[in-house]
């Protein structure tokens, strides 16, 4: 039995798109054109399994904002497109990250030559340390 997910598919009626001045350098392209991206996704408006809606809004996430919305700044490339691809890609990485459930840890407790060799070396060192200490003539 094979546990390979497919990946959770975004539907594009989920985002909501704005393009925004980007910030840094770039010349005079910077002051004129609007190359950055912001890309809003509504987690609990969208068609995601309900699992992975509360794996993601437990998350914390600073692009994750109070009300359940993340919004991702897309400012990486010089045109708008590959912005908006990127910050596609982004959200893709971080509800992938969502829907993978970690596994329960299972505990474990020390062997008991693990717990002896930790008593045994703890001894030797506080041998060494009581060998040390002003020399009597």
């Amino acid at each position: 039995m094979s546990d390979e997910r497919q990946p959770i598919v975004l539907d594009p009626a989920d985002f909501e798109w704005s393009a925004i001045r980007a910030q840094g350098a770039g010349g005079q392209n910077v002051n004129k054109v609007s190359s950055a991206v912001h890309l809003r996704f509504d987690i609990r408006a969208s068609h995601l399994p309900d699992a992975v809606k509360t794996r993601l809004i437990s998350q914390g996430d600073q692009r994750i904002s109070s009300d359940g919305v993340i919004v991702i700044k897309a400012q990486r490339y010089r045109s708008q497109e590959r912005n908006r691809d990127d910050a596609i890609l982004r959200l893709q990485q971080l509800i992938d990250a969502a829907a993978t459930v970690q596994k329960a840890r299972t505990p474990t407790k020390p062997t008991r030559s693990s717990q002896r060799r930790r008593v045994d070396a703890k001894v030797q060192r506080g041998r060494v340390k009581a060998a040390r200490g002003r020399v009597d003539e």
